[in-house]
């Protein structure tokens, strides 16, 4: 007697190919909503940064960090740190807030910053530490002045940064809220050269001139870091 082999048929084989095609779109689905999502994330920081800074101003007459009022303002349960009113935020977004506000010396008011935004409620947080928030991707959100080579800057006046984020995210920001291309505009990209960004860092990537992205975000590769900075 012959003996029955038993084997799958087309009909089985076109199910289990339906079904890797189902489970396959489930998964590229699900990652393009968590990219939508921190797309999101990152474009409501800094427009609640914007609104928050506008507020203050409004309220006290001066940008917070360069607020001269501040320490006799808010005395509890630690002092603030007073600016010297000059108009300029002084200081880097990524410095070190604890290195910085433990020193016998003034903070600089890139730090004093997100103190004086927490004591007048305009942010949530711990207003000893001056700690700057961090964005969807976990980056640095930090503000400065102006970017780029300080005789000839990308940007000037008060900008705030935002780090550690893909070329994909990079880019759609871009577009967001400006033209899509990091060396023009009121927003600008910096490569991280797949190196993120912590608070402390010993260089300013987006002080350099050798770091703009001006040939394009490289959106295929999730390794590779930008810093995008944009006007406030």
């Amino acid at each position: 007697m012959r003996s029955k082999q038993s084997g799958f048929t087309l009909i089985k084989i076109a199910i289990v190919l339906v079904i890797i095609g189902l489970l396959l779109g489930g998964v590229l689905k699900g990652q393009e909503l968590i990219n939508s999502a921190k797309i999101k994330n990152v474009a409501n920081d800094l427009n609640g940064i914007s609104a928050a800074v506008y507020g203050y101003q409004d309220r006290y007459k001066t940008f917070p960090g360069d607020d001269n009022g501040a320490s006799a303002r808010w005395t509890t349960p630690t002092a603030a740190q007073n600016g010297d009113k000059n108009g300029i935020v002084t200081g880097e977004f990524c410095e070190d807030p604890v290195a910085q506000l433990a020193a016998a010396a003034p903070a600089g008011e890139a730090v004093k910053f997100w103190q004086h935004l927490r004591f007048a409620g305009f942010i949530g947080g711990d207003t000893a530490s001056g700690e700057q928030p961090q964005n969807a991707l976990g980056g640095i959100v930090g503000v400065q002045t102006g970017s780029g080579v300080a005789l000839t800057p990308d940007l000037g006046s008060l900008v705030v940064c935002t780090s550690n984020l893909n070329g994909k995210i990079a880019e759609a920001i871009d577009r967001q809220f400006d033209d899509g291309i990091p060396d023009k505009g009121t927003l600008r990209a910096y490569t991280q050269s797949k190196a993120p960004v912590a608070r402390g860092c010993t260089t300013n990537i987006t002080r350099s001139a050798n770091v703009l992205a001006s040939v394009g975000y490289n959106a295929g590769d999730d390794s590779e870091l930008y810093t995008i900075c944009k006007s406030i």
